[in-house]
């Protein structure tokens, strides 16, 4: 039977899966809302919003009707040296709504690529200003995407470790998690030096590295030993971004506001590829010489891609409406309410939670934090078998659903969950 999966399998590799052990991947035919339909008719609760992208729910009409209407006036156009109004109002809508230090926007077309570009922007930052800075702090066990300059700044592991030769030095802090706040700030006033030209980190929560969580106000004391040797500091919001974190951004929980900032995933509602950096004026300012040679030279073919914007924008409306507000807060809530049953049960451990994202650790044997646990599949297929897309890093369970999400939706998987840990 020359079935979707038996075709993917001939010609398609997949992202961080071995190909020779893996399953057939599952054969997805519509979305709607927080469900995923499949080819054989079941239905998949979609609780990771499809990596962490999606949050409006699938095949959202505002948003396809929206990128529909501009589908049929300008699919694209060169960025340089031409521009369009959905590029235009969207950095005006984003700017207003993102901390008042940030100036100007800068388009690419994923997470990775934000990064690099923030990158790439301190950078010659202190190039351009003729005060050349080559030094980076970043937390260990961060994630900050798959391209070279992105994996620099994350941590060492399996993932990185073919590439780690090829890669630029930087400085690590272990994450200020509870009870570790003091000894991190101590070792962060030798290391924020004024050599360093950047300090990036993913604000309150590290994602991929384990929905690793820590508090404001020891992320403001860090930016603020950062900014008094004048180093610049990059908040990744690439997953935190856009009401994650219970506010419209984690960078709005704290004080000190960072000198770029790094957007993707839900930026479009999970509709299209789109990568933002934005930055301060004094950063812009540095780029601005009658010599072309303090031009930042880093472009992407579909830079600005109207369609993209265009979702960009229909997310927004769809974000700054009361009603997702209200599902946000009350998404917490549950999370909140089901995080006290959590609490329950002896094979979890490191209950946390931040606004809609719930996670907490499986107590397993050997590596307790490692992405290869075999816990992991376990749980994954478990969940899976009972219409529940979940994918645990290693031991690590998280839930991170659409907006739309309802409290019955909720309400089965928080059941089935708990009938996981019984078996475990």
């Amino acid at each position: 039977m020359n079935n979707l999966a038996e075709r993917d399998r001939a010609v398609i590799w997949h992202p961080f899966t071995q190909m020779q052990t893996a399953p057939a991947p599952i054969s997805i035919v519509r979305g709607e809302g927080s469900v995923l339909y499949g080819a054989d008719g079941r239905e998949y609760l979609d609780m990771i919003s499809s990596w962490w992208v999606n949050l409006h729910g699938h095949a959202h009409p505002h948003i396809a009707r929206r990128v529909s209407e501009q589908l049929q006036t300008l699919e694209h156009v060169i960025f340089a040296d031409f521009t369009h109004e959905p590029a235009v109002e969207l950095a005006e809508r984003l700017l207003a709504i993102l901390p008042n230090n940030q100036s100007k926007v800068f388009y690419s077309d994923n997470g990775s690529t934000a990064v690099e570009v923030a990158l790439k922007m301190a950078f010659q930052y202190w190039h351009n200003l003729g005060k050349p800075r080559r030094k980076v702090v970043a937390f260990d066990n961060a994630y900050h995407g798959d391209t070279f300059g992105a994996m620099a700044v994350g941590g060492r592991s399996a993932f990185t470790a073919p590439f780690v030769p090829f890669l630029f030095d930087v400085d690590y802090l272990p994450v200020p998690i509870a009870g570790q706040e003091d000894a991190v700030l101590h070792q962060a006033e030798a290391l924020f030096t004024n050599e360093v030209a950047a300090f990036i980190a993913e604000p309150l929560v590290q994602g991929a590295g384990g929905m690793v969580m820590y508090e404001p106000e020891v992320l403001d004391k860090l930016f603020q030993l950062a900014h008094r040797h004048g180093s610049l500091v990059i908040a990744d919001e690439v997953m935190t971004g856009f009401g994650r974190t219970g506010r419209l951004f984690a960078s709005d929980y704290l004080q000190e506001k960072p000198d770029l900032m790094c957007l993707s995933k839900g930026l479009t509602g999970g509709t299209m590829a789109l990568g933002v950096t934005t930055c301060t004026k004094a950063i812009y300012d540095a780029f601005l010489s009658d010599s072309k040679f303090k031009t930042l030279f880093h472009g992407h073919s579909f830079t600005a891609n109207p369609l993209a914007c265009t979702a960009a924008l229909a997310s927004m409306d769809l974000l700054l409406l009361d009603e997702t507000q209200a599902n946000i807060q009350r998404i917490s809530q549950q999370h909140a309410d089901f995080a006290n049953q959590l609490a329950a049960y002896s094979t979890v451990e490191t209950i946390r939670q931040r606004g809609t994202l719930l996670a907490f650790d499986l107590k397993a044997t050997g590596e307790q934090t490692s992405y290869f646990n075999n816990i992991r599949d376990t749980a994954y297929n478990f969940l899976l078998a009972r219409d529940i897309l979940m994918r645990p890093l290693g031991n690590v369970l998280y839930l991170i659903p659409p907006y739309c999400t309802t409290n019955e939706q909720l309400a089965y998987v928080y059941k089935q969950i708990i009938e996981l840990l019984k078996t475990i």
